[in-house]
């Protein structure tokens, strides 16, 4: 049986890059997954990928930024398949400057996406982890749920051009500390998994033109020049960059059974980048 057979996960970002990989894992471990992303088109392939392998999964295209965001998300997974085990808040996109070009729109837009956006999801999913685990103490059963908060090694150790981003993404680190301790009543693991250099649009080298991702009508420079890519792969001990795959393998890592003992950890999967 697979380690994840009857559980129900929501994924957010799940259209491409980490969070399509991570949604694909998680199906292909048996967990029913919500699919969610902005971008319907990216959600729909990914969506059919994951059927075609013979997952179970159902999406949701919405903003994770949106105020009714968390109750539609936990609403969507216990309509469709009647649980939620698994939360990994993964969705976001990056608008970099130094700080003195940063204005009050681009600071709001970062925390709304990566550190408000899972506060919401999360909220709204406390009632059901409350109840689910009164259900199981009356059962006998002693199950464990999980959270997963993606986070970035610019939330734990900065970078340069990314103040928002990082203060963000730090913030995640903080969520994921704080719930760990509250949560652990209700049996739980709330973790993070804080990313270096994983070969997404956001971070692909690039010659010319910078490439742009387009998210609620404005054009967002991604990526890095090829020679600071290169650069940069340089600088990890294990000389390369991560694939989405391997970064979806560190989120399964602490939704296994494996991890039922481990709590408010946050792990870096960088290749040896801290």
């Amino acid at each position: 049986m697979s380690k994840l057979s009857g559980q129900v996960a929501i994924v957010t970002g799940a259209g491409r890059g980490i969070g399509g990989a991570a949604a694909r894992k998680l199906a292909s471990e048996g967990a029913s997954v919500v699919a969610v992303d902005l971008d319907l088109q990216a959600l729909e392939g990914n969506m059919a990928t994951i059927r075609d392998a013979g997952g179970e999964v159902v999406g949701l295209s919405a903003d994770v930024a949106a105020k009714d965001f968390g109750e539609v998300a936990v609403a969507r997974a216990l309509e469709e398949f009647g649980a939620l085990d698994i939360i990994v808040n993964n969705a976001g996109y990056i608008w970099n400057t130094t700080i003195q070009n940063t204005t009050d729109e681009q600071w709001q837009a970062m925390l709304d996406v990566h550190a408000t956006g899972p506060f919401r999801l999360l909220r709204a999913a406390l009632p059901h982890f409350r109840e689910a685990v009164r259900r199981d103490e009356q059962e006998g059963i002693c199950r464990h749920r999980k959270v997963v908060n993606v986070s970035s090694v610019s939330g734990t150790s900065g970078s340069a051009t990314q103040v928002a981003y990082s203060a963000a993404k730090a913030a995640v680190v903080g969520l994921t500390k704080t719930l760990a301790k509250e949560w652990g009543r209700y049996r739980v693991n709330v973790n993070c998994v804080a990313f270096g250099y994983i070969g997404t649009r956001l971070t692909q080298g690039w010659e010319g033109e910078p490439p742009t991702i387009e998210v609620h009508g404005r054009d967002h420079k991604v990526g890095f020049p090829k020679q600071l890519a290169e650069q940069i792969e340089v600088g990890i001990p294990l000389g390369r960059r991560g694939t989405p795959e391997e970064a979806a393998g560190a989120i399964y890592l602490f939704c296994i059974p494996e991890s039922d003992f481990v709590s408010g950890e946050v792990l870096v999967c960088g290749g040896g980048v801290r």
